[in-house]
């Protein structure tokens, strides 16, 4: 098996032993595995060859991006082939007209965003420097600005890629209006690697931002900020963002990652806005009216202010290994969710601790636990049970990965299980394909 995959790649693209270490565990460190070998293909045909050669060997293959996930979906957690996509990094010229840009699999989303200096990539995430185009179209990422731009499904135009056989699709002109067939790309947006190996991507393009102003409020709690954010959505037509985070998580920024304190007094919860256009300032101004407020209106200001949000991911694993729970639920049960998230873990194992924050205007929460007593399914039990029964979802963003599979029947029925069964079965019968994520 190794000597046909030099043949393919070249020997210095075919890792094994220690080599792969850093691909075998995920960013978390929860999710650790040992990959039979790593083999980092150059273009569309080698990943063909590699994969036609798996599936005729019999050797379950896990594709792989810039491995940021949190889930443990792209991770060899059974002794699989990991197919490392980072060096499919060819960026094409993006369009003006069109407003679209055809990238690699393995081109990061902040290369993607800067392909034009008029236009920009609709996706905003924290990882955004390493997380790369194929692995947030597998896992369909979301972000900061899902509200105004949707997330990674809504932002394609057209995909490449290679089936489990070695056969190749690709329909990639782009045309906004296309109604010949199956809408496949779609169908591979947030299949997790499950279905096909994405090789390229025609993204859509918006307009970039060029008056952006970022405000901090510290509200009483998550009702004050759920509903000025209601309102923010209504009233502020340049609205980009509408981020929440508790002083929990900022205490544990200030004293452990060295952020200043963004305002002059703690507050329960915060909302961070973030809206575009010459009136953005005056917008938010008077939709914060008296409470108390931080602004952003130089790019240092702004990312001074991001910087609490953003690094929230950070937060829980100074005190250990993290359990990273993203939830989401119909948008009038979101206070619900965010004063209950914290009681329901310390119901389940007390002394945990728990850093919640999360996009308020598309009903998410992430839940960010760090066990005080053995991480036995106890506390995601407690939330995503309590998540499933307000109607919501128990994968907003993440994807569900090895870290929610026993709970996947909280959110979908044995028949619709049993749909995603046969839609593998007729992409991959092999079984080649991540085959540890998702029902078979």
């Amino acid at each position: 098996m190794l000597p046909g995959l030099r043949a393919i790649v070249g020997a210095p693209q075919v890792l094994t032993g220690a080599q792969t270490a850093g691909y075998s565990v995920d960013w978390t460190g929860r999710f650790r595995g040992e990959a039979a070998a790593v083999v980092r293909p150059a273009d569309t045909e080698q990943v063909a060859a590699v994969l036609r050669l798996c599936t005729e060997a019999g050797v379950p293959v896990v594709p792989q991006g810039g491995n940021t996930g949190l889930v443990g979906g792209g991770v060899p957690l059974h002794g699989e082939l990991v197919l490392s996509l980072t060096r499919l990094n060819r960026l094409g010229q993006a369009d003006p007209d069109s407003r679209q840009v055809t990238a690699g699999a393995g081109v990061t989303l902040a290369q993607a965003a800067a392909a034009d200096p008029d236009l920009d990539l609709g996706i905003r995430i924290g990882s955004q420097d390493s997380a790369t185009v194929g692995g947030a179209i597998a896992t369909n990422a979301g972000g900061t600005r899902v509200l105004r731009h949707g997330p990674m499904r809504a932002q394609l135009r057209g995909v490449e890629a290679v089936l489990a056989d070695g056969s190749v699709v690709e329909h990639l002109s782009g045309p906004v209006k296309d109604n010949t067939g199956y809408d496949y790309g779609s169908l591979l947006a947030g299949s997790e690697g499950t279905l096909a190996v994405l090789t390229r991507a025609r993204l859509q393009l918006v307009p970039r931002a060029a008056q952006l102003c970022t405000v901090l409020a510290g509200l009483s709690g998550p009702a004050e900020v759920h509903d000025m954010a209601q309102r923010a959505v209504r009233e502020v037509p340049g609205l980009l963002s509408a981020e929440y985070f508790t002083q929990t998580g900022l205490d544990i920024l200030t004293s452990r990652a060295g952020l200043a304190r963004p305002l002059p007094r703690p507050a329960p919860a915060y909302l961070l806005l973030e809206a575009d256009g010459p009136a953005a300032l005056a917008d938010l101004a008077e939709l914060t009216g008296e409470a108390m407020v931080a602004v952003g209106e130089t790019a240092a200001e702004r990312s001074r202010l991001w910087a609490c949000r953003d690094r929230l991911p950070e937060a829980a694993a100074f005190f250990g290994t993290p359990i990273k729970l993203d939830v989401s639920v119909p948008a009038a049960q979101w206070v619900r969710l965010a004063t209950s998230a914290a009681q329901l873990v310390a119901a389940a194992d007390p002394g945990a601790l728990v850093v919640t924050f999360g996009h308020v205007a598309d009903g998410n929460v992430h839940v960010n636990i760090v066990p005080a007593g053995p991480a036995d399914g106890r506390h995601e039990d407690a939330v995503l049970s309590f998540v499933a029964g307000l109607g919501g979802s128990i994968s907003a963003e993440h994807g569900i990965g090895a870290l929610r599979a026993p709970w996947l029947g909280l959110a979908r029925s044995p028949a619709e299980q049993d749909l995603f069964a046969r839609i593998r079965s007729a992409l991959d019968p092999a079984g080649t394909l991540n085959p540890h994520v998702l029902p078979r």
